[in-house]
């Protein structure tokens, strides 16, 4: 439960362009869709993705490293890390389990017998866009339990594409065509406060002192902080 009167006074250490900043990002964001990267080997791959997601309002990441455990880079990812959230999964099978649980279907980014082109994808079903490594692509267990395949058109010899690369054109794509419908894809109300307060955490070097003086000064004990 946010407290509503911290919050206010939080915000009022932020500069008013700051604020609208942050209003203006969480009214563009979603959970309607979300990503996951099975074991990308390339850091600099996991890192652009993080920062297609931020870009084009995907709030939540999933990163698998069953296999590849590697840090975010954050040169690259130039600090969407910030403003994202990161789910880590040591098991395929797990994050599968707890995206379905959550009401996502499983798209895996891939050519199939039963692919679906980019144009023609239903943006209104709830989705997580499965990208693979580098050079096997995603693993049999993640095509196996997938709901549907997802390939973007391509007239070129080439017959791939970079995943950061992909990514960002599906998701430019699935969002642009989201917010054109009038299913509601924002964020809560509730999630959108939890932002605001996570988002001030990582913005406020004095946070943790600005918290405490707040509560001494508002003579509330260490069961309300």
């Amino acid at each position: 439960m946010i407290d509503l009167q911290l919050l206010n006074h939080l915000e009022g250490f932020l500069t008013e362009s700051r604020r609208e900043k942050f209003n203006r990002v969480l009214s563009g964001r979603t959970k309607h869709f979300t990503v996951a990267t099975e074991d990308v080997y390339q850091l600099h791959n996991t890192s652009a993705v993080i920062r297609s997601c931020d870009v084009f309002g995907i709030q939540e990441v999933h990163i698998v490293e069953e296999v590849n455990s590697k840090r975010i880079d954050r040169e690259i990812a130039m600090g969407a890390q910030k403003w994202v959230d990161l789910k880590r999964h040591h098991h395929v099978k797990d994050a599968i389990k707890t995206l379905k649980q959550d009401g996502y279907q499983i798209i895996a980014t891939t050519p199939h017998t039963n692919d679906c082109l980019l144009h023609e994808f239903d943006v209104t079903k709830k989705s997580c866009f499965f990208f693979g490594r580098e050079t096997e692509g995603l693993s049999q267990e993640v095509l196996d339990a997938a709901d549907g395949y997802l390939k973007i058109p391509m007239a070129g010899f080439t017959e791939s594409l970079n995943i950061s690369v992909s990514a960002a054109i599906i998701l430019q794509h699935v969002t642009t065509k989201l917010k054109q419908t009038d299913i509601p894809w924002q964020l809560t109300e509730n999630d959108k406060l939890d932002k605001r307060l996570d988002w001030i955490k990582k913005t406020i070097k004095s946070y943790d002192e600005i918290v405490e003086r707040y509560y001494e000064e508002n003579g509330l004990s260490e069961e309300f902080k």
